[in-house]
């Protein structure tokens, strides 16, 4: 990877996945959440199934391609590498934003998770990260017992920094609008597009986006 096919940087839904019937059906899934307004998708998937996660980070890069919306590897650099991914998310224990610049090149789109400590943010954009993510901000039914942050972790960091900040953790097309009016460019959402109409589901956390751009300029 040596350059960008992608818009960056990017406002608004932020999905991760959270495992799926079969590469199909992910697949699927994915593309309608694309078509309900996702910017970015993430690829997570914490089995350890290599074959599965290969054949379905696949699938995901051809919807992800095809639509012009960027698809992020939760954790593991080499799968990046191996699906031709267009960056990773990186957590405390995964290897730091320099060391995946190098194996995925400098078109890469290298994101951290700094969770409540804003000098570990400072620390990840200084070493290349394109952007930092805080969370958890609300109860979370996927990591139910990580440590809660403030939204004033929001509004510090966008006093901050100069690149994008995502939020994650129990957010709601009803909660979102805080986050957003704290600082979030992006909401991270794993739960809440869990259902049966995946499009409308990502619909509702891309309208508030929209409703947030209006109220800002008195539209």
């Amino acid at each position: 990877m040596t350059e960008r096919d992608f818009t960056w940087p990017l406002r608004g839904l932020y999905a991760i996945t959270d495992g799926a019937a079969s590469a199909r059906a992910l697949a699927e899934q994915v593309a309608a959440w694309i078509a309900g307004g996702a910017q970015v998708v993430q690829y997570r998937d914490k089995t350890s199934d290599a074959a599965r996660r290969l054949t379905e980070a696949r699938a995901l890069r051809t919807v992800c391609r095809e639509a012009g919306v960027p698809l992020l590897i939760n954790d593991d650099v080499a799968l990046a590498a191996a699906v031709g991914a267009d960056g990773v998310h990186l957590g405390r224990a995964d290897a730091g934003p320099a060391q995946a610049r190098a194996q995925l090149g400098a078109g890469a789109l290298i994101g951290v998770s700094s969770y409540a400590d804003l000098g570990r943010a400072r620390a990840a954009v200084a070493q290349g990260a394109d952007y930092v993510a805080f969370g958890r901000f609300f109860a979370s039914t996927t990591k139910p017992d990580a440590p809660p942050a403030p939204l004033a972790v929001l509004r510090a960091a966008r006093a901050a920094l100069s690149v994008p900040i995502v939020a994650i953790g129990g957010i709601t097309p009803d909660n979102a609008p805080m986050l957003i009016a704290a600082g979030a460019d992006l909401v991270a959402v794993i739960g809440g597009l869990r259902g049966a109409d995946p499009a409308a589901q990502a619909r509702a956390y891309a309208e508030q986006f929209t409703i947030a751009a209006s109220v800002s300029t008195g539209a």
